[in-house]
């Protein structure tokens, strides 16, 4: 495999069932490795366990904080049909599990035409009249330096502490240096944005995610995807955050719903 991403994300077999990665340093949100990042790594895996290379549908539950260092992935092939094949998978790091997964994997080298799309790709200025959040040590996380991602003006208020009051966030999404984004890296964009709720009058700080559900339509065309992040709940204590997914040709490729603690100042 070819590029960053691609590298940081790399599995190795080590037996029938299990599989070797490492967390690398970098991929971090407020040290603890992002959560889309940690769910393609167990995707890899997952796909060469079922010889079916696309990620379908991957929900992911979470377990404890990821930190850079060797993991272990299990896999177990729980059903094999004609279109798609179901696996489940644990990650765990010095035998302490972080992430429990669960997934159907395909081929969508050829997909059906769309019958129905009830929507469009966000409307959004160039990438370079977006706003790059620069990486730093703690805010904006290390991990932005990974990706090239480049949020719409008006979702960024909070870095200015002048918040829009609208939780959504939108913008571009790419990989670094020409890298291709194939359908494990789509599950990395459905988390890589900053959370919604931080255009709320709520502290900005690390908002764990509890669940993670991705939904893969279809292969992206390459180049810039477009990318929006909505809520609209935020009770008892939790928040969901819907995300969609366009490749450059205007095509929907990803969507998600991810379920998150409210961040505490």
């Amino acid at each position: 495999m070819d590029g960053q991403f691609a590298s940081a994300t790399a599995v190795v077999r080590h037996d029938e069932t299990s599989w070797r990665a490492t967390i690398e340093p970098g991929w971090d949100i407020a040290s603890n490795a992002n959560g889309g990042y940690l769910i393609a790594i167990a995707a890899r895996a997952m796909a060469e366990a079922t010889g079916r290379p696309d990620p379908v549908t991957v929900t992911a539950h979470f377990l404890s904080p990821g930190k850079p260092g060797p993991i272990d992935i299990d896999v177990e092939v729980i059903k094999e049909g004609r279109r798609l094949a179901n696996a489940s998978a644990v990650i765990r790091a010095n035998g302490k599990a972080l992430v429990s997964v669960l997934g159907s994997f395909g081929d969508l080298t050829e997909v059906e035409d769309d019958l129905l799309v009830d929507g469009s790709p966000p409307d959004l200025p160039p990438p370079d009249e977006c706003v790059f959040l620069r990486p730093t040590e703690t805010f904006p996380p290390p991990f932005m330096g990974k990706v090239d991602l480049f949020v719409h003006p008006d979702d960024v208020g909070f870095v200015r502490a002048e918040r829009s009051g609208e939780l959504k966030v939108a913008g571009w999404f790419r990989l670094p240096e020409g890298e291709s984004v194939d359908t494990v890296a789509l599950l990395c964009a459905l988390d890589a944005f900053p959370p919604t709720i931080f255009n709320a009058d709520l502290p900005v700080a690390w908002t764990p995610t509890v669940e993670l559900t991705t939904h893969v339509r279809a292969r992206p065309a390459p180049g810039w995807l477009r990318c929006r992040f909505t809520t609209r709940f935020i009770t008892g204590g939790f928040l969901e955050e819907d995300g969609e997914v366009w490749d450059s040709t205007g095509r929907f490729v990803a969507q998600s719903r991810q379920l998150a603690l409210i961040p505490r100042a």
